[in-house]
C-alpha cells in the first residue's frame, strides 16, 4: 500500500508550480528533471506510471482521450490529474495540495482527476 501520492509534471506545466508544491513538502519531479522534454503524451506518462508518480497537467483532451486507452485496454497508470489554467498558478498549486491530502496513491492510481 502506497500512502503518499508522489507527483510527476508534464511539460506544459509552469516550473513554479514544482517550486510551489515541493514548499509544500510534495515529491515533485517534472518533465524537465527527467530529460523527457519533447516527449509525446503517452510517453510522459508511461514515464509518470514506471516512476510510480501521477501525472499534473493542463492538456485536457489529449489525457482524457490516454484515460480511456488505458480503461479499455487493461493496464493502469499511476493517476491523471488535469488542472485548469483559469486560476493562476498559486491557487491551483492550493488546490492540488488539498487533493493529494485527502486522497493516498493508492486512491489516485488509474484515476482522471480534476483539479
Amino acid at each position: 500500500m502506497k500512502l503518499f501520492a508522489t507527483l510527476y509534471l508534464d511539460e506544459d506545466v509552469d516550473l513554479l508550480m514544482a517550486k510551489l508544491l515541493s514548499a509544500r513538502r510534495l515529491d515533485v519531479t517534472t518533465a524537465r528533471d527527467e530529460a523527457m522534454l519533447g516527449r509525446s503524451d503517452e510517453e510522459q506518462v508511461a514515464h509518470a506510471t514506471s516512476l510510480g508518480r501521477c501525472i499534473l497537467t493542463f492538456n485536457r483532451t489529449d489525457f482524457e482521450r490516454l484515460h480511456a486507452g488505458y480503461v479499455a485496454t487493461g493496464p493502469t497508470h499511476s493517476g491523471i490529474l488535469i488542472a485548469t489554467q483559469r486560476h493562476n498558478v498559486y491557487h491551483t498549486a492550493q488546490r492540488v495540495a488539498a487533493l493529494l491530502d485527502s486522497l493516498t496513491a493508492d486512491e489516485i492510481e488509474g484515476q482522471l482527476l480534476y483539479v
